[in-house]
């Protein structure tokens, strides 16, 4: 390109920008989304911190058991609700039935009354059972903490499913960080009032474990807190949003209006195939802890059961931040691709497929291979304590899942949006089966231990990647570029990794310990890995000026571009 025929801003790149303005707007509101995730996932990680270290290890493994049995409920009664009815009144809007969509909204809420309430009624009776079965009784505690958010988390994902469907993915990102951030004050605070009552009633009874199921149950009592703050938030938008709603209604021209019956087993014709794909794609982690816990009975190690569940809770803490950007893309683009669908727009819906797949990779290889590098400072920062080894091992150990859970996350969102609904259930299924076998085999057999869970669950991911790729394959006959988007990719990646493994082992030597100077070592390798890869990738093609354009302040991005003479 040559820099006097062109600038930053002019030529054909603008207007070809905004011929596609309209078919990459997704990329734009899942990157809205996207940064409201990575804001979450560190404000998450910034919590966790003092909350690990209140409750310890222990209480960590009694937190995130409870979560996992809390995770399956939540999708069975809620987690489906924002893509369901996203993907409902988004074929509405687009086809000008305004006023089907508002009783999308109403038929919504009652189900989540009903599937809700039913989900929490589950866990808070259920509780005791579901801690046995994990070999963690303790673990009781934090599950019933947790049933009252399973209700109100269905009422607050019919919100932000239905601003969702309308094409704004603003609420739902605000409220998403309001409610961490209540969550983090909340949890801190809960955490260590219940800590010490539990202690308390260790002394009495002359044990230990109270103190440590207090805490956790104190963690998720800021789960709780945090879902109420943002589904009263996205309440207060929606009676704001009165007027606008009906003034699409009075501007329908359809004829018809859809009766609640029929919405009603539209919903859950919608519905039923989410949330048991969701729960089957899902449900590994329950499994990965249920076998865990039996494995290492078996084998005689009952007493690090808890402890090393926890260890793996802060590797699992680490591994969703990346995957959070696929999550929020995912969310943007079944909306987006049923409108594609149902305006028979097939090359719009294939230049999305393309383009959500390539976005997601050129953010979770490099996050691989920079969470491969530098575990050992990242995990000494954020999670000092005596297991400090055993983390940076699986952190190094399952640092690819973030590549391969990315891709499975976005390729079951295509499948969805494109009216396959089905076919990520199939695919779960076949993936779980064998994550199973091979989880069983590496646990009794091989006596891998924890390392039996990183590995499995990479390859859970890894089958789901082959399968719903082989699906896409053939439903869109759409046939997938390698070069741009994994292998220049990985190229880039491996190069940034080098250099912040550099950096960060050069500062090293050069500094005194501390945490403080240890923050400052990773914050210097990552601002050069940044550096590096964003090089990387314009030098060496990857991303070129009109797809700049398309990113969220794309031209901002051009004219830094230009006058690093990077084009």
């Amino acid at each position: 390109m040559e820099n006097n025929s062109k600038g930053p801003g002019r030529g054909p790149g603008k207007k070809k920008s905004r011929d596609k303005a309209k078919g990459g707007n997704f990329v734009v509101q899942g990157s809205i989304l996207a940064a409201a995730g990575i804001i979450v996932r560190l404000i998450g990680l910034v919590y966790r911190i003092p909350l690990i270290g209140i409750i310890g290890d222990e209480g960590n493994g009694y937190y995130t058991s409870a979560f996992s049995i809390y995770s399956i409920l939540l999708i069975v009664s809620s987690y489906s609700l924002p893509t369901a009815v996203s993907k409902m009144v988004s074929i509405r809007i687009a086809r000008g039935r305004y006023r089907s969509s508002v009783r999308i909204l109403k038929a919504s809420l009652i189900y989540a009354a009903v599937i809700g309430g039913i989900a929490a009624m589950a866990i808070w009776f259920g509780a005791d059972f579901f801690a046995q079965a994990m070999k963690m009784p303790y673990s009781s505690y934090a599950l019933r903490t947790l049933a009252p958010t399973i209700w109100v988390m269905a009422f607050l994902g019919v919100l932000r499913g239905y601003f969702q469907g309308t094409g704004t993915m603003l609420p739902t990102a605000v409220s998403q960080i309001l409610e961490q951030v209540v969550n983090a004050a909340v949890s801190i605070g809960a955490a260590w009032f219940l800590f010490k009552k539990g202690m308390e009633v260790d002394l009495a009874q002359g044990g230990t474990a109270y103190a440590y199921a207090y805490g956790a149950a104190g963690g998720t009592i800021g789960t709780g807190a945090g879902a109420l703050a943002a589904f009263l938030f996205c309440l207060f938008i929606m009676l704001v949003y009165r007027r606008t709603l009906r003034r699409q209604c009075r501007r329908d021209t359809s004829r018809v209006v859809e009766g609640y019956g029929r919405l009603a087993l539209s919903l859950t014709m919608t519905i039923l195939p989410i949330v048991l794909s969701s729960t089957v794609y899902n449900i590994s982690s329950v499994l990965d802890n249920f076998f865990f816990g039996q494995g290492m009975a078996y084998l005689g190690q009952e007493e690090v059961i808890a402890s090393q569940w926890g260890i793996f809770g802060k590797y699992h803490t680490l591994f969703m931040i990346p995957v959070a950007i696929a999550n929020a893309l995912s969310s943007s683009l079944i909306p987006s691709l049923s409108r594609a669908m149902a305006s028979r727009d097939k090359r719009q819906v294939l230049d999305k497929v393309s383009t959500a797949i390539r976005f997601s990779m050129l953010i979770a290889i490099p996050a691989t291979v920079g969470l491969t590098v530098l575990a050992a400072p990242i995990d000494q920062l954020l999670f000092p304590s005596k297991s400090g080894d055993l983390l940076v091992q699986i952190t190094m150990a399952g640092a690819s899942a973030v590549a391969f859970y990315s891709l499975s996350t976005v390729t079951n969102a295509i499948l969805q949006g494109i009216d396959h609904m089905d076919t990520p259930l199939q695919n779960s299924a076949i993936a779980l089966a064998i994550h199973v076998v091979v989880l069983i085999l590496m646990l009794y057999v091989l006596e891998w231990g924890i390392y039996a869970v990183i590995f499995s669950n990479i390859l859970f991911a890894l089958i789901m990647c082959i399968l719903n790729g082989l699906a896409i394959r053939k439903y869109l006959h759409y046939r997938q570029e390698w070069r741009k988007t994994f292998l220049l990719p990985t190229l880039c990646a491996l190069i940034m990794g080098g250099a912040a493994f550099g950096v960060s082992s050069l500062i090293a030597q050069i500094i005194p310990a501390g945490r403080l100077w240890l923050a400052l070592q990773v914050l210097a390798a990552v601002l050069a890995a940044v550096a590096v890869y964003g090089v990387c990738l314009l030098k060496f093609g990857v991303v070129d000026e009109l797809e700049l354009y398309d990113m969220p302040a794309g031209r901002r991005l051009v004219r830094l571009a230009y006058k690093l003479h990077l084009f």
